[in-house]
């Protein structure tokens, strides 16, 4: 059996054959810091450590949020300098949920954006509640979906919707998630931990090596993906610390909306004083200007 381990951000137990990891953070809607994915992962590795689990099921605490995605006040501390630290964390609890023998079921309750929506993409099914929400809002708070979104998206809900999602940061209700294949299915929320037990319990019928082979099988094309993630990543890494996302979770923090058409205009001011010099045939050495070449 796995071994008792002590966990402060999440509730973790194996119960009727079904690991349930649930983000415990409802005060700030289940957004994650980094000890939030560390135990999470931890979580989730320790049930290879039980042959009997079936199934393990992601859900956030309380009934307002899934999960809003990285907290704040802990991606505020982030720069180029540190930032593959959180980073390496994503991707780690990313290849966990994918790496599983076991299927992993997001039981989305509320609100579902951002990073907290790449987890459910993550996962290998999705079912909602009908008043749950789910979308990326990187574009508004100066942040890169680069950690599954840009990567799975397209391959859901098709190239034009995915980008739609990310550069307009639109967001679906549960019953257009189903629409449009983002999630398998949205179910009254009083009835969502009772229809998810039905496919946990279908699945306790089910051959565990069958399971098995067909998930990393399903995963193949896609597992391809892994050299996009380390793009991503590090592209990533250039936008964590910077002016403009530091304006965004600035902005979101104290409840105004971002000015992001500031830094527009100092391009455009630096732009046109490169241009100014182009004409003035000032990418020419001093020498070689006096004399008109």
């Amino acid at each position: 059996m796995p071994a008792k381990r002590t966990y402060t951000d999440i509730l973790f137990e194996v119960k009727d054959q079904v690991a349930w990891v649930t983000l415990d953070r409802p005060r700030v809607l289940n957004a994650f810091r980094e000890q939030t994915l560390d135990q999470m992962t931890a979580a989730l590795r320790s049930t290879r450590e039980d042959p009997t689990i079936v199934c393990a099921v992601i859900t956030g605490a309380g009934d307002k949020a899934f999960s809003v995605g990285g907290d704040f006040h802990a991606m505020r501390r982030l720069n180029f300098a540190n930032s593959y630290m959180w980073n390496d964390r994503m991707q780690g609890l990313a290849m966990t949920i994918r790496g599983l023998p076991i299927p992993v079921i997001a039981m989305i309750n509320g609100w579902c954006m951002g990073g907290g929506h790449e987890v459910a993409l993550w996962c290998d099914l999705a079912i909602a509640a009908q008043d749950a929400v789910l979308g990326q809002t990187g574009a508004r708070v100066g942040a890169c979906p680069t950690v599954g979104a840009t990567q799975y998206l397209p391959r859901l809900i098709g190239e034009r919707l995915a980008r739609e999602m990310i550069f307009c940061a639109r967001r679906f209700t549960a019953k257009e998630a189903v629409e449009i294949g983002l999630i398998n299915k949205c179910v009254p929320r009083k009835a969502l931990r009772a229809e998810t037990l039905k496919w946990c319990e279908a699945m306790k019928g089910h051959s565990a090596l069958t399971l098995r082979m067909t998930k990393k099988s399903l995963n193949f094309e896609s597992d391809l993906l892994y050299a996009s993630w380390q793009h991503g990543m590090e592209l990533l890494a250039h936008v964590w610390g910077s002016e403009e996302a530091n304006e965004g979770m600035d902005a979101f923090l104290a409840g105004r909306p971002p000015d992001f058409n500031k830094f527009r205009a100092r391009d455009r001011k630096a732009l046109t004083e490169y241009l100014h010099g182009f004409a003035r045939d000032l990418n020419a050495s001093p020498a070689m200007r006096r004399k008109g070449r």
